[in-house]
């Protein structure tokens, strides 16, 4: 059974990889299958189609993403550390799930006609409400502008991060914990230099 488990394994992060590479749309199950070392109709034996592959590479994508904002939101803590733990967060996911977030990203009109949508539409909102719900608690107290609409906010954040899985590569000193208190520097207090 763990071979089992181990090919079914296999097929989605070889998958994973071929759709980020190439866009899902572009991939062929015999070429997953390739990549994987199995017939083509061997890997129906453990998903049902290719949306099926890309609905549980996404749904565990957001789960784990999820998991981290979750508790993150635990405790007593003010918003800009909960804004920089959550941009860490997502690195973290984005590092350990580099072919994930991309398909995430890039592939969304081809996640919305799953028949599985609205699952992942939950996670989605539910991840769009984490980030909200920190960005008002910022504004409220007075930690964050209140001239900016969050959401543009939000987006700017979320953009800059899930898309630095393009060129961040967690590799000598310049670790995820310090790109995720640059970001959070760099968006809360600016890039110019303090004036005397």
């Amino acid at each position: 059974m763990a071979a089992q488990g181990d090919r079914r394994s296999a097929i989605l992060r070889c998958s994973a990889d071929l759709f980020a590479k190439q866009g899902v749309a572009s991939t062929t199950v015999r070429q997953i299958a390739d990549e994987v070392g199995v017939l083509s109709g061997s890997l129906y034996h453990h998903f049902p189609s290719k949306d099926a592959i890309v609905n549980e590479i996404v749904t565990a994508y957001l789960d784990q993403l999820l998991s981290r904002y979750r508790e993150v939101m635990r405790g007593e803590r003010a918003p800009r550390e909960r804004l920089e733990q959550l941009i860490a967060a997502s690195l973290l996911t984005a590092e350990s799930e580099p072919s994930a977030t991309l398909i995430y990203q890039n592939e969304m009109s081809y996640i919305r006609e799953l028949p599985q949508y609205e699952a992942v539409k939950a996670a989605a909102a539910e991840v769009q409400q984490t980030w909200m719900t920190v960005i008002e608690q910022g504004r409220a107290d007075g930690t964050f502008r209140d001239d900016i609409d969050p959401r543009v906010f939000y987006r700017f954040v979320r953009d800059a991060v899930w898309l630095s899985v393009r060129w961040y590569r967690a590799e000598g000193p310049y670790t995820v914990s310090q790109l995720a208190a640059d970001c959070a520097s760099i968006f809360l207090d600016g890039y110019a230099a303090f004036e005397d």
